[in-house]
Order: structure tokens, then C-alpha cells, then sequence
């Protein structure tokens, strides 16, 4: 009860206080702490605001460059377009490097340099700093050049762990290893990785019929025997 009191009694000193012509002699002693918090709030705002303007604006600039690249490749500017992103893969902002080093693998896999592009997929794949779905898909890409430009071994080293049942890649990985297989007259091994598509009640139509069709190749070949 005297808790109770003595903490009525301060509430009334307080809002007397405040009342009182001594709340100046109260601002003059507690100003500098109440200005220092409201300078911290609008700089904790205002830094906040900067930030997001900031990345915004990087973010801008880098599509930009990015997509001044794109048309440079299509309009046949290839160095114009290299030079740039080259650039943006050193001084890019957010996904833009990543993309960047993309779209030059790309363009050098439409240049006929397929292994060159395959080592580049792979290195992107093997790169932690880039998102996983990411990785997956550039290591997806190097697999299917390497069908034509390397062994199975080369195919399998990029995809075999995204051919398993709970890979969302599986079915592209699967195709290209048993393409891959039936490439270097290992038939049992292409056999066994189409059937797996087939049998995948969630392949897609495409993929499933491909691999029907390769099923079938590989059975009339008589090579099973």
C-alpha cells in the first residue's frame, strides 16, 4: 500500500512539475538527451529511406547496362556487348553479375565454344554466393552441351545429384544422361535413365515422349541382347 502511495505521489510531483515554471530549468537539464533520441529516430528513418533509395537506384542502373548489353548482342555488337557484361560482373548490383555471367556463357555457346560455355555453367554452379536454383540451372545447362562436347562421366560429375527423386531437375537431368549414355554406346545406362522418366508419373508430356521414343531406338537396336 505505502508502494502504492508513494507511487501516486511522484505522479502528482510529475504533472505539477510539468505544470510548473520549473519545466524550464527541467528542459535546460534533459534537452540535450531528448534531442540526441529524436536525432537518432529521424537519422534511424531518413537512413532507412537513403538505403532503399539507393538500392533501388543501383538496381536501375545495373538493368539498364544490362539490358543496353542484350541489345547490343542482338544487334550483332558482340564486343560492345562482352565489354559491358564483363563490367557488370565485377560492379553489378544484386542478381545483375550473376546474369551477366550467364548471358556470357550463352553467347559463347552460340559461338560454337561449347566447352568453353559448359566450364562457365559450371563454375557458376559450383559458386556458393549464387542462389541454388541458380547453380542448379547453370549446372543443368553445362550437362546439356556436354552431351555433345564431352563424356558421360563430364554430364554425370555436373547432374547425377539433380536426377534423384526429389530434384526438381530431375527430368532434364535424367534426359541428358541418357542421352549422353546412348551417345558413348552405353545402352543399358540410357535404358535405365529414360525408363525413370517415363515411369515419372510428374515428367512432362515433352520429356516423356522423348524418352519413349529413345526406349524404343535403344529396343530395336538389339544391342540390350
Amino acid at each position: 500500500m505505502s508502494m502504492m502511495n508513494d507511487n501516486d505521489s511522484f505522479i502528482r510531483e510529475v504533472n505539477e512539475e510539468l505544470r510548473s515554471e520549473q519545466m524550464k530549468t527541467i528542459w535546460k537539464r534533459f534537452a540535450p538527451f531528448i534531442i540526441g533520441v529524436a536525432v537518432l529516430i529521424i537519422v534511424g528513418v531518413a537512413g532507412g529511406s537513403a538505403y532503399q533509395w539507393w538500392q533501388q537506384t543501383q538496381s536501375s542502373a545495373s538493368g539498364d547496362r544490362f539490358l543496353s548489353a542484350l541489345k547490343d548482342a542482338e544487334e550483332k555488337r558482340e564486343g560492345e556487348a562482352t565489354k559491358e557484361l564483363e563490367a557488370l560482373t565485377k560492379d553489378g548490383f544484386g542478381a545483375y553479375p550473376v546474369l551477366a555471367r550467364l548471358r556470357l556463357a550463352t553467347m559463347k555457346a552460340q559461338k560454337g565454344d561449347a566447352k568453353g560455355a559448359a566450364a562457365d555453367f559450371s563454375a557458376i554452379g559450383k559458386d556458393a554466393s549464387v542462389p541454388a536454383g541458380v547453380r542448379n540451372a547453370a549446372r543443368l545447362r553445362a550437362a546439356w552441351l556436354l552431351v555433345d562436347a564431352g563424356t558421360y562421366e563430364d554430364v554425370a560429375q555436373e547432374v547425377e545429384t539433380l536426377a534423384t527423386p526429389s530434384s526438381a531437375m530431375r527430368h532434364g537431368a535424367r534426359e541428358a544422361l541418357g542421352l549422353s549414355a546412348y551417345k558413348a554406346g552405353d545402352y543399358v545406362k540410357a535404358r535405365d535413365w529414360f525408363q525413370l522418366i517415363v515411369d515419372d508419373a510428374e515428367a512432362p508430356g515433352g520429356a516423356a515422349n522423348r524418352a519413349r521414343t529413345m526406349l524404343s531406338l535403344i529396343t530395336a537396336s538389339g544391342k540390350l541382347t
